[in-house]
């Protein structure tokens, strides 16, 4: 049955969320950087339910609550669920096949979905809270804060699903077993093209589909497929899933008014809090157990554990010293090569550095000025700049560039030189990104042609796209007329690469090994528009005025959610959405990602929501994180909540700029031990672009599955003990929301 995209109209939203979110959206475009701006998500650290009168307003709920006849009846309901003893306690239970099957309390939910304990599972030490599981929170606001996050995950779940982007599933068990509404989700991956057998031709253009008499047209920004002429003057386009603007921003407000809801925050907040408590008492109980574990493995250590760079931009992927070096070398080879056109005139190499005064030879790593360092902290700018050596544009276009005078040679040998080393190390591997900018529908016929022309194709990299968002450059130089075209240039000839591969073959190839995109450029810049439903349309948006965050996320979703589909159709490859988010501006821009990416890059600002930081614990969306980048833009590196994302339990990836040095530098800084590292090593492997096969091999062949279950010690180093305690914990969580959601209708249904 074909795919829908599920519309919501705005007489279905109650007035109360819509004016919520658009108050959400005006603070953050009035105050985007203050402390009163934050104040909305964030929940003072000493007090968890906020100010001393929100403290003693709480008691007096809650005292209330104590005479309440509808709450002593609810309170009865959630004791008949969870019927536990009143004790913190500290259990080390030997796991069998039998006590599986029999008792499932204290850390999971006797109510859960969550399967039996394998017989596989390890012994070790588990803490858990029992007792009256609403002590210190009343239970209407349990259960408000239940079902708006229950909410929440089923917004994420109907997104992910409609792109083929992951969702995982524990999760989505959970959502099953919550609410009788089509869950599909099985946690399978995007689907990759496999990587090409030793003696295949990656570069090869045979057996490449037939075409289609299919018809495209853009709409609204985003690309329709018609079956023919006559559909398309019909106005009949293929059935499937195109999104639709208030759709979007509807879903969008309800996420945003959750995020400021106090009962919400409340419990968010307490039960992070647990979590990062949690995972300290469990390092202290079974630390040396995990780390028997790992003593017990043989031949694997951090050191020849694949690890994936997933986030690595392709102009930046080599060393200060390897783009010296190269410079260096082909100066001294190559200095009468005609290599740039300027002012209408043709230089040689030796012509380019003698206008720019300077000799190669007498070049360092600090005079080429490549590495961002103090001078870059909160300057975008400047950061942007290093990108040019010596500062010099001109450099930039010969060396680090694509589409230039010797169509890009420089660049592909140096990535290419770069590629070697990572089959060199063997267990290390990249995904660096390319940049289409959207200005002319002929960038990707170059970038393909760049790719196969060179053979840039490494079996340790694979490439994601980002997109600048700079439609405010082009506009003013009048290189498009409205956002509509730049959404088409980008777009349009991945439609057609997929319809009429045979016309467009250097493309087809090429998209092989694309594994997703990427939306990139300073989260810092302010926008005037509050992004809403009433937004205009791309093809009305013809101000000079970027759009705003959000309005780039959902219109880059929607194309690759319908690209996605028709590639399915195909049996071609898809693509995965990670965009950069959250490194800085507002924290709208991670509800955005929340429901429109596969992963992300950054998510700094998360440690200023703990509504959203839940969110993106309780669905375990991918974050790849960089603190050695972030030390140099907008954070300092002792200040990164890195290590405190993974010890409560976020999906986290460190995603550095020098794979080893980030991780060496994490490591020592923060006393990682080896078994955190290698979490980190493999959590990077499953959220990158690898193909199923590659994943099944570097990192088990049951890998698909949640826990235990599905880690293979003997090439992930990552202690069965560690698996157990990440998978049951998540299951913990997500049960006090189904049992709250199922409780308050099971009283709902009960007779007066």
């Amino acid at each position: 049955m074909p795919r829908q995209f599920p519309k919501i109209t705005l007489s279905e939203v109650d007035e109360e969320t819509r004016l919520l979110a658009e108050k959400v959206y005006a603070s953050a475009l009035k105050e985007e950087d203050t402390k009163d701006a934050l104040s909305m998500f964030t929940v003072p650290e000493d007090c968890p339910i906020g100010l001393h009168q929100a403290k003693e307003r709480e008691l007096l709920k809650e005292l209330a609550e104590q005479h309440s006849e509808e709450s002593a009846k609810r309170k009865k309901s959630f004791k008949m669920i969870r019927s536990q003893s009143a004790s913190l306690q500290v259990l080390q239970i030997p796991v069998t096949a039998e006590w599986a099957r029999s008792v499932v309390t204290p850390f999971l939910s006797p109510s859960s979905t969550c399967s039996s304990l394998p017989e596989n599972c390890p012994e070790y030490q588990r803490v858990t809270i029992s007792g009256d599981y609403c002590a210190g929170i009343t239970v209407e606001d349990y259960e408000q804060a239940a079902k708006t996050l229950m909410k929440a995950l089923f917004i994420r779940e109907k997104y992910s699903r409609l792109a083929y982007h992951r969702f995982p599933r524990t999760v989505a068990q959970f959502l099953l077993h919550c609410i009788r509404v089509y869950v599909s989700h099985t946690g399978l991956p995007t689907d990759v093209c496999p990587c090409p057998r030793e003696g295949e031709d990656p570069y090869s253009i045979e057996n490449i589909p037939d075409n289609l008499s299919y018809e495209l047209q853009t709409k609204d920004g985003i690309v329709y497929v018609y079956e023919n002429a006559e559909a398309l003057s019909q106005n009949r386009p293929r059935s499937l899933p195109y999104p639709d603007l208030e759709t979007f921003a509807i879903d969008l407000s309800h996420v945003l008014a959750m995020i400021v809801d106090g009962p919400t925050k409340t419990y968010c907040h307490r039960r992070l809090n647990f979590l990062g408590s949690k995972f300290y008492l469990h390092e202290m109980l079974n630390e040396m157990a995990e780390l028997k574990e790992l003593k017990g493995v043989p031949h694997r250590d951090f050191y020849n554990v694949r690890k994936v760079d997933t986030h690595i931009h392709a102009a930046a992927c080599m060393s200060q010293k390897h783009l010296l070096n190269f410079i260096q070398t082909t100066y001294k080879t190559e200095a009468d090569r005609v290599v740039l056109e300027k002012g209408g005139r043709k230089l040689t190499l030796r012509e380019v550095f003698e206008h720019l005064n300077m000799d190669p030879y007498d070049l360092t790593v600090d005079s080429l000025d490549v590495h961002a360092g103090r001078q870059t902290f909160h300057r975008f700018d400047k950061f942007n700049s290093k990108y040019n050596p010596v500062g010099a544009s001109e450099l930039r276009e010969i060396y680090l560039k694509t589409d230039n005078l010797i169509d890009g040679e420089y660049f592909a040998r140096i990535i290419k030189e770069v590629s070697h080393d990572l089959e060199e190390s063997k267990y290390q591997h990249a995904e660096p990104r390319l940049s289409i900018y959207g200005r002319s529908a002929d960038e990707w016929d170059s970038l393909s042609k760049w790719f196969i022309q060179h053979k840039v194709h490494s079996t340790n990299m694979q490439w994601i796209i980002q997109v600048p968002r700079i439609y405010d450059i082009f506009k003013s130089k009048k290189l498009i007329t409205n956002f509509a075209k730049m959404l088409e240039n980008i777009f349009l000839p991945l439609f057609e690469a997929t319809v009429n591969p045979q016309k467009h073959k250097e493309l087809h190839v090429f998209l092989k090994y694309v594994t997703g995109f990427d939306s990139v450029d300073d989260e810092s810049k302010h926008s005037d528009h509050m992004f809403s439903y009433k937004s205009p349309k791309p093809e009305q948006w013809t101000a000079d005025e970027n759009p705003p965050y959000s309005y780039y996320l959902f219109h880059m979703y929607a194309n690759i959610m319908v690209l996605n589909n028709l590639r399915k159709e195909r049996g071609l490859s898809t693509f995965q959405f990670r965009p950069h988010c959250g490194e800085a501006g507002s924290i709208t821009h991670l509800v955005s990602a929340f429901l429109t990416a596969d992963n992300i890059a950054h998510g700094l600002n998360l440690k200023k929501s703990p509504v959203l930081q839940y969110l993106y614990y309780l669905a375990q969306v991918p974050i790849a994180m960089s603190p050695l980048s972030n030390n140099s833009l907008f954070l300092e590196y002792s200040k990164n909540p890195l290590r405190e994302f993974l010890h409560k339990g976020l999906c986290l990836k460190s995603a550095p700029e020098a794979l080893m040095e980030e991780y060496a530098i994490a490591a020592q800084l923060w006393k990682l031990s080896t078994c955190d590292v290698c979490e980190i090593a493999r959590n990077s492997v499953l959220q990158s672009g690898l193909s199923h096969q590659e994943k099944k091999h570097f990192i088990g062949a049951n890998y698909l599955k949640d826990g235990p279950e599905g880690n293979d010690i003997r090439r992930t180093n990552v202690a069965q003990i560690r698996m157990a305690y990440r998978h049951e914990t998540l299951c913990n969580e997500l049960s006090f929301l189904v049992d709250a959601v199922k409780t308050e209708a099971a009283i709902g249904t009960q007779p007066e």
